[in-house]
């Protein structure tokens, strides 16, 4: 509060007016301050609310999965109701048709018999519509956690353009001919209309030019189109277009598991280019056996590395990669990768199913496959990025002399709990080695 102030004035009337007009000043004064704090408070809460709003809502999965014919129980403690608006007109359920209500703030218990997919639309507080919520039914899987160190040899679709960049031409002035043409991640899948098939057939191609214009075929962003780029020499006096590209990859990482139809799953996590971390378009691949020759340890600031010795022949060659996608890669293996995985199936854990608390991952680091503990520190219900849904910390003593923590070369290592395999390896925090992520097991299962 203000000090108490002192009038020097002979006129009590013009002294009383003085007063009026300072505690008129003071009211204003405290006026203002008030209008300022219950801003301040009323931002606050808008940004709380929009907080607890986000908070609430990635705690819910968009996508819930149950195995058909089991109890599954639902324990999200969330002040919310839903209500399927879409059930199955077959099969049996121990959810009422008539009422079909799901108390989200309490635990509760599902059981669906026949596979299929259901719409439950969520209430906040029972009333407020906040988010639909797809449940598939799916039946039960068994997986044979593998943990083996695996080498990998992609090639892409087309020529992936890496970079676009000037050259020094035949009258000494620098030029890049395809700059504004062709972009970092485009494919280069026919040149003249005919298929791109190598790097070295597309520079003979425009090296034989002879300077004319020559029509590519490219894809980006999913979509095909024709570009047109006309070639010049360079100081040596062969034509080039002023791109970079790839035509393959080639890597170690960790093989996460065999079904029993022979397809295998490994890294949690697509491979990308090195140099624009764009997500290749395979066309083609192999996974090959691989030897552990060295470990990195990571530390603070700089992630540790595995490394493998591949040789790249056909009595290494483990399987046939047909697909990556954000995931990881994916194909059919050879009765030698069966061979080598010593581990029994497991059932599947579903997101739902996963606790805060102790698990184990299964790697080689040292040319045996081994159990290590680790901790699931947090689960992501519905994180935007599928690969880092499962939070974990290395807490086995032997591993942590070993690797620091997470290594590269680790990613797509099982994790398991409850005897049951929930996800894969697929990240470690550069600035704590000892932290990581993985990616849930079911979404390596929808690519």
């Amino acid at each position: 509060m203000d000090k108490e102030k002192h009038f020097d004035i002979e006129d009590p009337a013009q002294e009383m007016v003085v007063i009026l007009e300072h505690w008129k000043k003071r009211k204003k004064r405290m006026r203002i301050l008030m209008r300022c704090l219950f801003g301040v408070i009323f931002c606050l809460g808008i940004g709380l609310g929009v907080f607890e709003y986000f908070h609430l809502y990635n705690q819910l999965p968009t996508v819930l999965r149950v195995k058909a014919g089991e109890v599954q129980i639902l324990d999200l403690g969330l002040p919310m109701t839903g209500e399927i608006v879409a059930a199955s007109e077959q099969g049996t359920s121990n959810i009422p048709k008539e009422k079909i209500l799901v108390d989200l703030s309490k635990e509760v218990e599902l059981q669906m018999w026949e596979t299929n997919e259901y719409l439950m639309d969520i209430k906040l507080f029972g009333y407020l519509p906040f988010k639909q919520v797809n449940i598939q039914v799916i039946g039960e899987t068994e997986l044979i956690p593998a943990g083996i160190p695996i080498g990998l040899y992609v090639e892409t679709n087309g020529l992936m353009v890496i970079g676009v960049g000037e050259f020094e031409g035949e009258n000494g002035i620098h030029c890049c001919p395809a700059k504004y043409i062709l972009k970092n991640g485009d494919y280069i899948l026919e040149c003249n209309g005919v298929a791109v098939t190598d790097k070295d057939t597309f520079i003979s191609d425009i090296e034989e030019s002879g300077g004319k214009e020559v029509v590519l075929r490219i894809q980006r962003n999913g979509s095909e189109q024709n570009v047109s780029v006309k070639p010049e020499k360079n100081s040596g006096g062969d034509y080039k277009i002023g791109v970079w590209v790839r035509d393959n990859a080639q890597g170690v990482g960790t093989l996460t598991y065999i079904d029993a139809n022979g397809n295998f799953g490994a890294l949690g996590h697509g491979v990308t280019d090195v140099d624009t971390s764009t997500l290749m378009e395979v066309e083609d691949g192999t996974l090959y056996r691989t030897e552990i020759i060295s470990v990195k340890k990571g530390k603070v600031g700089t992630p540790g590395e595995m490394t493998g010795l591949i040789v790249y022949s056909e009595d290494q060659i483990l399987g046939d990669i047909h697909y990556n996608g954000i995931e990881g890669i994916f194909g059919e293996c050879n009765q030698e990768a069966y061979d080598l995985c010593t581990e029994k199936p497991l059932p599947i854990g579903l997101k739902q199913e996963i606790k805060t608390g102790p698990a184990e991952v299964i790697c080689t680091v040292d040319g045996t496959t081994a159990h290590y503990n680790v901790e699931i520190t947090h689960v992501q219900m519905d994180h935007n990025n599928i690969n880092r849904g499962i939070e974990l910390q290395v807490t086995d003593l032997e591993l942590l002399e070993k690797t620091g923590g997470i290594v590269q070369g680790m990613s797509g290592s099982p994790i398991i709990q409850d005897g049951k395999i929930i996800g894969a390896v697929t990240h470690v925090l550069v600035n704590d080695p000892t932290r990581g992520y993985g990616i849930f097991i079911e979404n390596m299962l929808e690519h």
